[in-house]
């Protein structure tokens, strides 16, 4: 049997990367899937995969950052599916530029996505879970929110480290309700986002100097994990950010 066999899983930012192997992992095994992004492109042809390879899922265009918009897509997805049992909270954007360049409206749009977000969505689901006797959330964080910041992303950097300390709360408050919280923190891994910045050799040298397994992450280092603390054999995992960096950031 399946380990998510019907169970639905709503992932945000499913439209490629992180988020498009995350729905993957979770309709593989057996869970009925949610996809969301903000926009159609891509979260189309995700979704199409995944019916391709015998999964059941269906496509939710929503902007996180909007209140509206959440409460609608939660709604529209119980109405689908009849039930919502995990959360995974993955959509984010991360703005380069230096600080002292860094526009206003990147970092209220990056608190807003990376933030703000996971907030409602965590918020408007929490209840439907408390409703139901209990669920899931995961948050995507990463090691950025950590001990390890980076250059020119101040914006992204502060809303990680957010997304971390309100893993810690929500956890805290849920558990009266069954519901577990908890963060995965990637570093660097083989993504759209991180695309442009592999072609800088100097880059990638820096990176994987820093990195004692000598590799960048791929999707399939993350997917199993987010996995393993969405199911039940994770019953006692809760409140904690785990990172998944080869090594990077080690504590």
């Amino acid at each position: 049997m399946k380990t998510f066999g019907g169970q639905v899983a709503l992932v945000t930012g499913a439209g490629r990367g992180i988020g498009r192997a995350i729905a993957r992992g979770f309709a593989r095994e057996g869970a009925k899937v949610a996809a969301n992004d903000v926009t159609p492109v891509n979260l189309e042809t995700v979704v199409a995969e995944l019916r391709a390879e015998g999964g059941e899922a269906e496509a939710f265009v929503a902007d996180v950052a909007n209140r509206l918009a959440v409460e609608t897509m939660v709604e529209a997805v119980l109405e689908r599916f009849g039930r919502l049992d995990i959360l995974v909270n993955n959509a984010g954007v991360e703005p380069h530029a230096p600080l002292l360049d860094l526009d206003e409206y990147d970092w209220d749009r990056t608190m807003a996505v990376n933030l703000k977000g996971p907030f409602l969505l965590t918020q408007t689901v929490g209840r439907r879970m408390a409703e139901a006797g209990g669920g899931v959330i995961v948050n995507i964080a990463s090691i950025a929110g950590r001990a390890h910041g980076l250059k020119d992303r101040a914006a992204y950097v502060a809303s990680k480290t957010g997304l971390i300390g309100f893993t810690r709360e929500a956890a805290r408050e849920l558990a009266a309700y069954n519901i577990r919280v908890n963060a995965v923190c990637p570093g660097v891994i083989e993504t759209e986002m991180t695309a442009a910045l592999r072609q800088d050799e100097a880059m990638m040298a820096r990176w994987l100097s820093d990195i004692p397994q000598g590799r960048l992450g791929s999707t399939d280092d993350v997917v199993p994990l987010v996995l393993f603390l969405s199911s039940p054999q994770a019953a006692y995992i809760h409140g904690q950010a785990i990172n998944i960096d080869g090594g990077k950031v080690m504590s």
